[in-house]
C-alpha cells in the first residue's frame, strides 16, 4: 500500500459537481493498494497516519500528529499511485488491485483509521471521478509505503 498524505488548511471533494465532503486543518490521504497488501499494511499505515508529526507545536516546530491537534481527515482512494513508469510513456497499472480486491481493503482502511484516531473520518468515492480542492498547508507532503516499513 502507498500513501501520499498531504497536511491540509482545508480540503473538499466534489463528485459529478455535488460536494462529498470537506475538512479544515486537518490531513489529506490519497491510498494506493495492490494485490498483495494485506491487514497488516493497514494497520501499520494507519498508525503512521494518525501519529506522524507533522502540526506545529507553540514554538512552529513540527511536532504534534493529526490526534494531538483534533485534526480532520479524508481518505481517497487513488490507484495510479501504483503506477509503473519504468517503461515506455504510458504509466503501467498492473500492480494496482482490482475492485473485488481493492475495496475491502478500502473499506478495512477507512474502519482502521477511524478506530485508531477515535472518530469518523470523510472519504472520497471507490472508483469515481472526483475532484479534489486542496489547500496543503506549508507545504508538507509525505509519501508512505508499508512494503518500506523495515
Amino acid at each position: 500500500m502507498k500513501v501520499v498524505i498531504q497536511r491540509t488548511a482545508n480540503c473538499s471533494v466534489t463528485i459529478n459537481g455535488k460536494l462529498k465532503c470537506s475538512i479544515a486543518k486537518g490531513l489529506l490521504v490519497l491510498l494506493g493498494i495492490e494485490d498483495s497488501d494485506t491487514q497488516e499494511d493497514i494497520a501499520w499505515l494507519s498508525l503512521k497516519i494518525v501519529n506522524i508529526r507533522i502540526f506545529n507545536d507553540t514554538n512552529a516546530v513540527m511536532n504534534l500528529s493529526l490526534k494531538d491537534v483534533a485534526g480532520d481527515l479524508i481518505l481517497v482512494s487513488q490507484f495510479t499511485l501504483q503506477a509503473s513508469t519504468k517503461k515506455g510513456n504510458r504509466p503501467s497499472y498492473l500492480k494496482a488491485a482490482n475492485a473485488s480486491i481493492a475495496i475491502p481493503l478500502y473499506e478495512k482502511m477507512i474502519a482502521q483509521l477511524q478506530n485508531d484516531l477515535g472518530k469518523p473520518i470523510a472519504t472520497g468515492e471507490f472508483g469515481a471521478d472526483m475532484k479534489i480542492n486542496l489547500l496543503n498547508d506549508g507545504p508538507v507532503t509525505i509519501i508512505m509505503d508499508s512494503k518500506n516499513r523495515e
